[in-house]
């Protein structure tokens, strides 16, 4: 769980895996070293993609513009990286 959430150059990563077509958007718990994070739009033309970025922007609190998908666009594992945040600021927003 502690290393889950890496420090990068501009702020930082995590891997989240991605569960569409969910009742909420929530983070429901850890798959191996990535989050499980159920989203209610659907995995298509990139619905799920733009309320994962929303979801993370919300709840930590930073513009869309600073959460980017890294890789995994059309995976539902995602590398997920923020930009403006500390990891403290981040495990502190998760409650991990």
């Amino acid at each position: 769980m502690e290393s889950m959430i890496r420090e990068t150059a501009v702020g930082v990563s995590f891997v989240v895996k991605v569960q569409p077509r969910a009742k909420k958007n929530a983070i429901i718990g850890e798959v191996g070293d990535a989050l499980k994070l159920v989203l209610t739009a659907p995995p298509i033309e990139g619905r799920a993609n733009g309320a994962c970025i929303e979801f993370f922007a919300n709840l930590l609190d930073v513009p869309r513009s600073s959460v980017t998908i890294a890789s995994g666009e059309t995976s539902r594992r995602k590398v997920i990286q923020v930009a403006g945040v500390s990891v403290h600021e981040v495990r502190k927003r998760l409650a991990i």
